[in-house]
This record gives structure tokens, C-alpha cells and sequence, in this order.
């Protein structure tokens, strides 16, 4: 079983930064690929940004690319979410989710990719 532990949301004024974490536990997290989602009220859960194994590859929503950047620390079991310029739109509750590849560079943009989720940290933008 993998545990998923997120942190670092909170509320911040708009065109702000904040930088989440997400701790891994329970399995070799250099075996799995590593996505971020977000859920507002009354909307579906969407994609945010993605990461290999690796960390050589990553892929982004268009509503986040340039924004946002993911990144992760296999030594200390660790994805990151650098939320840079936030706007109000980006106000939701994100969830790290983790998938056991073994493609290195393998990417999941889907929420159904993933086996294994976060309880989630909720971030307001305020304008």
C-alpha cells in the first residue's frame, strides 16, 4: 500500500505563490509516476501537471503551463507543485495520485491512471 500525505495549501492574494508537497510512503517512490489534480465545487476532478519516474518528463494543463512546475526528490519520496502567479481560478482542493510504472518517462494525464491518491490540501486565491 502507498500512502500519500499533501501539504503547503493555504490561502494566498492572487498573482501569489505557493508550493505544495506531497510525501510518499509505503513503496519505492522512484517506481511511480506522480500526477497533481484539482477539484472545485460542483466541478469534475481535472488534471494539473504530471512527472515520470524520472523526473525527465512532465506535462501540464494548459490552464497551469508557465504557471506551475512539477517537480520530485526520489531521495526524500517527494512531489512538488511550484504554483507561481495563481489567479482565482486556480482556487481548489489538489490531490497528489501515484502510478507504478516501469517505463521511466511513462506520464499519466488521466485521473483514472492512477491507483493511489491524497486526501488533498485546499488552496484559496483570493482576488
Amino acid at each position: 500500500q502507498v500512502q500519500l500525505v499533501e501539504s503547503g495549501g493555504g490561502l494566498v492574494q492572487a498573482g501569489g505563490s505557493l508550493r505544495l508537497s506531497c510525501a510518499v510512503s509505503g513503496r519505492t517512490f522512484s517506481n511511480y509516476a506522480m500526477g497533481w489534480f484539482r477539484q472545485a465545487p460542483g466541478k469534475e476532478r481535472e488534471f494539473v501537471a504530471t512527472i515520470s519516474r524520472n523526473g525527465e518528463a512532465t506535462r501540464y494543463s494548459d490552464s497551469v503551463k508557465g504557471r506551475f512546475t512539477i517537480s520530485r526528490d526520489n531521495a526524500k519520496n517527494t512531489v512538488y507543485l511550484q504554483m507561481n502567479s495563481l489567479k482565482s481560478e486556480d482556487t481548489a482542493a489538489y490531490y497528489c495520485a501515484a502510478r507504478r510504472v516501469v517505463i521511466t518517462t511513462t506520464t499519466y494525464t488521466t485521473p483514472g491512471g492512477y491507483e493511489y491518491w491524497g486526501q488533498g490540501t485546499q488552496v484559496t486565491v483570493s482576488s
